[in-house]
């Protein structure tokens, strides 16, 4: 369970990352990336950052390519903007929560559209 600090420095980070990703990254791999979570260790080394794209998944590697290939720099921007004694080392990986929506979803969807069809079969046949 994160610490209160953990939390805060957690979000500072997450606001940080959005804004040079969309203002000041210059890749275009990293058109459309969402920062979806940050989770920040104990001691404040290690920042796993949760990312997805809205293009989706067929974006993945691109996006990781560019975010592998920024991480220096966007370490760098974040150590100048976010007062901590060491800057976190950034981990990104691919958050799959947006799909694993959409599968829960549909299932959801195709077990109303079976029941639907079995309220429509009792419906019809005679008592």
């Amino acid at each position: 369970m994160p610490t209160k600090r953990q939390r805060r420095v957690a979000e500072q980070i997450h606001q940080v990352l959005a804004e040079l990703i969309q203002f000041e990254a210059e890749d275009p791999r990293l058109d459309g990336v969402t920062i979806m979570d940050v989770l920040i260790d104990r001691e404040f080394m290690v920042a796993t950052v949760y990312v997805n794209s809205l293009q989706g998944e067929k974006a993945q590697r691109e996006v990781m390519a560019g975010l592998d290939r920024a991480a220096g720099f966007l370490r760098y921007e974040l150590g100048k903007r976010v007062q901590l004694q060491n800057t976190p080392e950034l981990r990104f990986k691919w958050d799959e929560s947006l799909e694993t929506a959409a599968r829960i979803d549909a299932l959801i969807a195709s077990l109303r559209e079976t029941q639907n069809g079995e309220e429509a079969e009792n419906a019809d046949a005679p008592n």
